[in-house]
């Protein structure tokens, strides 16, 4: 009999979560995919289906915790236990804090930050009491670093951050066999910036230098793949990270000069879909957005990390090879 992999990608309908849902399909996983647009949901099951596996799409509204753990008992129902439960699901409110309309607010926060609470107890709570399984929590370079124009999101995504730290403590304590890891993302041409709710004077973009989504979807299923607590990738989030741990201060600067420009596109005049902040918006968007022509299909750090284990081993058999030969060196030295 086959063994089969079941995996739940929040978020999957679009953007990079539809593009984690390809990718997982093509490892061999069975996908069940939570969204609330239906036709998103729709074309995911179809990309699954063709890449030979299971697909189970359940309209769900991540900030409602009944809602997920209603999809999470129907997934185990008919796709079997959950193996891997990828949290990504989110809304985007682009504008000043205190342009922002409250309730936009708390709702983005609602979806951002709850809904990954609320993926993160279903999931555990199935997989804990079993002893097995893994949580991807999708971050981001702005969990590390706020940025203008993204109040809700940073906070969110800071939140994420120091949850998922608390509960991995937790997990090491009890001893458990259960992993969470958490994957931050550089800034992805997704639709999410077709869609976003916005009140900046020009088309929202994410901050340059801009990848595709495929390059975030390959980096989940290595970790699925091989688990790790943290991984930071493209060198703009590893910067981003480093730099606000260091020079944290200067960046306040830079990015109240820069950020509001660096985050829109004047060169992009074609209308924006309706806002999916509190009702999905209609149609299959897919996984890329409009900046392809802009956007990067790998950089040498994302190779890196990718290849970490490949890249180690060279440098250790690099060391190892030259200290033989110097050891010979010396060697034949004492000799001669």
């Amino acid at each position: 009999m086959t063994s089969t992999r079941v995996a739940v990608v929040t978020g999957g309908s679009a953007g990079l979560g539809r593009a984690t849902v390809r990718e997982l399909a093509a490892r061999g996983w069975d996908v069940a995919v939570l969204a609330r647009g239906q036709d998103g949901l729709d074309g995911a099951v179809r990309d699954v289906e063709a890449a030979g596996r299971r697909a189970l799409g359940i309209s769900t509204d991540v900030a409602d915790r009944a809602q997920v753990e209603s999809a999470a008992d129907r997934v185990e129902a008919e796709l079997g236990p959950i193996d891997l439960w990828v949290n990504d699901a989110m809304v985007g409110v682009f504008g000043e804090f205190l342009e922002t309309d409250p309730d936009d607010f708390e709702r983005a926060t609602a979806v951002n930050y709850f809904g990954f609470v609320n993926g993160t107890r279903a999931a555990l709570s199935r997989m804990v009491p079993r002893d097995r399984g893994h949580v991807i929590q999708v971050g981001s370079a702005l969990a590390h670093r706020g940025i203008p124009l993204q109040a809700s999101y940073c906070g969110a995504k800071h939140a994420v951050q120091g949850f998922t730290e608390s509960v991995t403590t937790e997990l090491i304590h009890n001893k458990s066999s259960v992993r969470i890891s958490t994957v931050d993302m550089p800034a992805l041409n997704t639709i999410q910036f077709n869609w976003v709710r916005s009140t900046l004077p020009e088309h929202p973009q994410p901050v340059p230098p801009i990848f595709e989504p495929e390059v975030g979807a390959r980096a989940i299923a290595d970790v699925a793949d091989k688990p790790r607590r943290r991984t930071w990738l493209g060198e703009p989030t590893v910067m981003t990270v480093l730099g606000n741990r260091f020079v944290a201060n200067f960046l306040d600067v830079y990015l109240a000069k820069s950020g509001y420009s660096g985050q829109q596109a004047p060169d992009k005049t074609e209308p924006m879909l309706p806002d999916n902040l509190y009702e999905p918006t209609a149609g299959d968007q897919g996984a890329r957005g409009i900046f392809s022509d802009r956007a990067r299909s790998t950089s040498p750090q994302v190779w890196y990390t990718r290849h970490r284990a490949l890249t180690v081993g060279a440098a250790l058999g690099a060391s190892a090879a030259a200290t033989a030969a110097v050891v010979g060196r010396v060697t034949r030295g004492r000799r001669a």
